[in-house]
């Protein structure tokens, strides 16, 4: 066998073992799709994850009412937080603890106060996001390796994107006169796709692979133990503070709806889908949710005794560098608008598996023909040294 023929069965000996990469990606890039939608997932097959409405006409209580209802649900039951998620037809979530000690997280209708359930510790939604996130290797010493693998897909999918539009030259006829030719055989087809679905997706793969970057800077950064956030800790309301009754107990703290009328005043534009409880005589009660940005939350401190705010972590406290990095997280996972940016990231989502999966048959067909190709000529030189050896040998 020649030089060059040996260099070219090197090279598809290297092309066939990356093989498992291609099928790593697709896997990566089809579990991400999913785990976007996997709550919605969660949704539809478990009834008591359901925020439905006893009647057309009813309205959601307030927290005032909720725990009123609560507590005659489930009579004893010490209410630690109240979550509403972005989506209305979702059940709130409530952690509580029972007069048996029990330390739970359950589901809440929100116009009846009935609690529906409890949500299992591992669901779907929890299992498509750590097989997408960490490939379901345990977190023992700080981020796992599978996580560490999951995000440095970050680095190559920006570098094929850049690499990708220097390729394609004048890539952006691609959306005023789109091609995708069906008659032509499956290669044409294939590389149509893959170009249109990579020209239609350009925004979608830099948002990804920018902020799966961010996922591996995250790792280094917390198992190197440094930190970037500013937030100060917030102190507990001074002992000598507490207003007491003439029997010297703590007075009535005021009610989660008053707490939140008190953020919403001081803090216009603060939509709050949050209350966090005290969990003893010296805590505040926490009020959380968003502002006019949806990428980043907000939180206060309300003196449970006073009303008064006596902390807050708004997001024009954060520095510069704290937005970008906190606003990674809903912009990988399309979650900061409700179903509307889900339903797009799951669309986005879905065509790039596909045109990873394309990039793949195309990677494939042309590897095997090449690997044929190789084949055939291996014989024909063998066949050809036989015949040549033999004619020497003839005298």
């Amino acid at each position: 066998m020649s030089k060059k023929s040996r260099s070219k069965i090197w090279f598809l000996v290297h092309s066939w073992l990356a093989l498992p990469i291609w099928f790593f990606v697709l896997i990566v890039c089809v579990t991400g799709t999913l785990a976007v939608i996997s709550k919605e997932i969660v949704w539809l097959a478990n009834p008591e994850t359901r925020a439905n409405p006893p009647s057309d006409d009813a309205r959601r209580l307030s927290y005032d009412e909720l725990l009123v209802a609560m507590q005659r649900d489930e009579p004893g039951i010490a209410v630690a937080s109240l979550m509403t998620l972005s989506e209305s037809h979702f059940a709130m979530l409530s952690d509580v603890t029972y007069p048996d000690g029990r330390t739970l997280r359950v589901y809440v209708n929100p116009y009846t106060g009935h609690i529906q359930g409890v949500p299992p510790q591992f669901n779907f939604e929890e299992f498509t996001r750590a097989l997408h996130g960490w490939w379901l290797v345990p977190h023992t010493n700080g981020y796992s390796w599978g996580w560490y693998l999951v995000s440095l897909l970050g680095l190559p999918m920006l570098a094929s994107l850049i690499t990708g539009l220097v390729i394609y030259k004048r890539f952006w006829k691609g959306f005023f006169k789109p091609t995708l030719r069906f008659n032509q055989g499956a290669r044409i087809f294939w590389g149509d796709f893959h170009r249109l679905s990579g020209i239609w997706s350009i925004w979608f793969i830099a948002v990804i692979s920018i902020t799966g970057t961010w996922f591996l800077i995250k790792a280094l950064l917390a198992d190197n133990h440094i930190a970037i956030s500013s937030q100060p800790i917030v102190p507990v309301v001074a002992r000598e503070t507490v207003p007491l009754t003439a029997d010297g107990s703590p007075t009535p703290m005021i009610s989660p709806d008053e707490a939140v009328r008190i953020t919403q005043r001081e803090i216009p534009g603060f939509t709050v889908d949050y209350v966090g409880f005290p969990s003893n005589a010296y805590a505040h009660l926490s009020i959380g949710g968003m502002s006019w940005y949806p990428l980043v939350y907000q939180k206060a401190e309300i003196n449970p005794y006073t009303g008064k705010m006596e902390a807050s972590r708004l997001l024009g406290d954060r520095k510069a560098v704290e937005i970008v990095t906190e606003s990674m997280r809903p912009l990988h996972t399309g979650e900061f608008a409700g179903l509307t940016t889900k339903l797009i990231w799951f669309f986005f989502g879905l065509l790039l598996s596909m045109m990873v999966l394309s990039g793949l048959l195309i990677w494939s067909k042309r590897t095997a023909l090449a690997t044929a190709n190789a084949l055939k000529r291996s014989k024909k030189q063998a066949r050809t040294g036989k015949v040549s050896v033999a004619s020497e040998a003839t005298p």
